[in-house]
């Protein structure tokens, strides 16, 4: 039986366990540019399998939180580079986590004060970040307007771009698309938030059609070994739902397995909440016999709520990888922790979002 500890092939990512950083959003880059303690964040962290970097936004108008990461400026690729360079330089691999946020945004953030988009004029029940006299401030999100068809090859080539940006001159080892969470695609998806009656709304296949043509642009910028997605079939984070999860979520991964990807991330549940939700019932492991049946080689990751015992229990039912999310915020040795039984350090809340190196690169290791 395969252990934690154990390498693993994921796409063309060797990786030398099956601990994965989740992504963290960290508030930490005014004007979209990773800051310098990014690259200390990160180096600190390199000893799990894989990290996926914290969400950056594919273009200004995909940008939804006060001072979270980009890809489309050259200030920011080359910001990154010392960040992938470390991670390398201390034996790890690091994926960056492609991200529009769609209607989660408010005008404050947005190009000449816009209003965000989706795929409808429907207001999300939820709040953002804006940062306001150095301190975070939560705030409603703004009403969006409706995509027009005729921007959606826009937003399919903003993550093209921002994908051969990231491995070609940013030095990341691949992407993920970042499919979850109530956010641009996920919108897309689920059915309460995606009213359109053309091509993009209606059916599921439908409204899977900009996930499903955004991961085939991406595969084909970068390879399909080097993209991964995350997706989260129930969450009710940032205001989504649809009645047909099984059956959506079925479909988007029976397409997605023709596209031999690095891997696919399943959050379990309620983003950072309750694994099983009653009134939004899911079989995840029908979800990964649909792919397997279709054909799909992907690593398979799991997330939400991992302990040692449970993720053990997960590669023992067949699972490759496991990902790990506010845990890495204040255990920097998170793997070395696992693998000696060692506790885990709790997290300050207070210096989640936003701020400097306080909560950020200070955390101690064990040693």
């Amino acid at each position: 039986m395969s252990t934690l500890f154990d390498p693993v092939q994921a796409g063309d990512l060797q990786l030398a366990n099956r601990i994965v950083m989740a992504p963290l959003t960290r508030n930490r880059s005014p004007n979209a540019i990773p800051p310098d303690i990014a690259v200390t964040y990160y180096a600190q962290r390199a000893s799990a399998g894989l990290i996926v970097s914290e969400g950056t936004a594919v273009s200004h108008q995909g940008q939804g939180y006060s001072d979270v990461p980009g890809l489309y400026g050259t200030e920011q690729l080359d910001a990154w580079k010392p960040v992938t360079q470390a991670v390398h330089a201390a034996g790890g691999k690091i994926v960056v986590q492609l991200w529009h946020v769609g209607r989660v945004s408010h005008c404050d953030l947005q190009p000449d004060g816009g209003a965000p988009v989706g795929p409808s004029a429907i207001t999300a029940k939820t709040k953002t970040v804006l940062i306001k006299n150095g301190l975070p401030t939560f705030v409603e999100t703004s009403p969006p307007r409706a995509l027009d068809a005729s921007e959606l090859p826009g937003i399919v080539h903003s993550f093209a771009a921002a994908a051969r940006n990231a491995v070609e001159t940013a030095g990341f080892d691949g992407v993920e698309i970042h499919g979850a969470n109530g956010y641009l695609l996920d919108q897309f998806l689920k059915s309460d938030s995606n009213q359109r009656t053309d091509d993009y709304g209606g059916s599921i296949e439908n409204r899977a059609r900009l996930t499903l043509e955004i991961t085939r642009a991406v595969a084909d910028a970068v390879g399909g070994g080097k993209t991964g997605i995350r997706l989260s079939p129930v969450t009710p984070a940032n205001d989504v739902h649809d009645t047909e999860a099984q059956a959506l979520f079925t479909y988007v991964v029976q397409q997605l397995a023709t596209l031999n990807m690095a891997y696919v991330h399943i959050i379990e549940g309620a983003t950072g909440g309750p694994r099983e939700l009653p009134d939004r019932p899911f079989d995840y492991e029908a979800l990964k016999a649909a792919y397997r049946t279709a054909g799909g080689k992907a690593a398979w990751m799991v997330n939400n709520g991992y302990d040692k015992p449970m993720a053990e229990t997960a590669l023992a039912q067949g699972h490759d990888l496991v990902a790990f999310g506010r845990p890495f915020i204040s255990n920097p040795d998170l793997v070395h922790r696992i693998r000696d039984n060692a506790p885990w350090a709790p997290l300050d809340k207070a210096t989640m979002y936003g701020g400097g190196a306080k909560g950020y690169i200070d955390y101690p290791t064990m040693g």
